[in-house]
């Protein structure tokens, strides 16, 4: 369920969202931090709408609906005085216990701090190759080092663990939480005067993982082409972020 597909800004009406209890998720299509709950959405096959939000021009009625301004955000009409939920951790674990059909956390405790730990663990992943995703002409010199360096962990991970996905024989939390990046990557191949791309011997195994986590429905639900990605980060280098082309992907 989604209301027009386009990112709400300034001067842009309210939409007008039925009283149904229905959740309400406020994103914006190219955020990998909203990808996250909308994987974990469709995984689950939860019904929801979809608000997305212009995040350079922000809609004046956007505080009503999220204080801090933040996306992604899961506001719950069904819950008193409608309350909303903010960073997209937080989001997840909520909803995979409120919809504890299919669980994706683990239900052992120790396996679940881990998993948390892990995810944790791809922060530095995220900073060091984001100035290069982003088309920053800033970006450091070493920052595809420090990328590669920060991934180690997750290949090395993965070895260790000895099955497909993170979570074991079927996709889980792990899998879910760091696979937007991994959509992204292929972009800088696009994007880079090296066309860069993951090294298939340093991170076979991630590559792997890669290829099996993209057939997966929900992600599948989630996607978009490499192509849009860096059409997308070349209209914000410019300072005109173009966020509706998703919609014509």
């Amino acid at each position: 369920m989604s209301i027009p597909q386009k990112h709400f800004k300034k001067g842009s009406s309210k939409p007008q969202l039925p009283e149904d209890g229905v959740l309400r998720v406020y994103s914006m299509r190219f955020c990998p931090f909203s990808q996250r709950v909308h994987l974990i959405l469709d995984a689950k096959a939860i019904p929801h709408h979809k608000i997305y939000i212009d995040l350079i021009d922000k809609p004046e009625w956007y505080k009503d609906c999220s204080p801090l301004g933040k996306v992604p955000a899961l506001q719950l009409p069904d819950v008193k005085e409608q309350p909303t939920l903010v960073e997209s951790l937080i989001i997840a674990e909520y909803l995979d216990e409120q919809y504890p059909e299919l669980r994706l956390y683990p239900t052992e405790p120790l396996q679940k701090a881990q998993d948390k730990i892990l995810i944790e663990r791809f922060a530095p992943v995220v900073s060091a190759v984001y100035p290069v995703l982003t088309c920053n002409p800033n970006a450091p010199k070493n920052a595809l080092t420090n990328f590669e360096t920060a991934l180690d962990v997750f290949e090395q991970e993965l070895a260790k663990r000895g099955s497909p996905y993170f979570a074991g024989q079927t996709i889980g939390i792990v899998d879910y939480m760091i696979w937007p990046w991994f959509e992204r990557f292929p972009s800088l191949k696009l994007t880079t005067e090296q066309k860069y791309e993951l090294d298939a011997q340093r991170f076979g195994l991630l590559l792997k993982w890669r290829d099996l986590v993209a057939q997966d429905e929900a992600v599948r639900k989630t996607a978009l082409p490499a192509q849009v990605h860096a059409e997308f980060q070349g209209s914000k280098r410019l300072g005109k972020p173009q966020y509706d082309i998703a919609f014509r992907a």
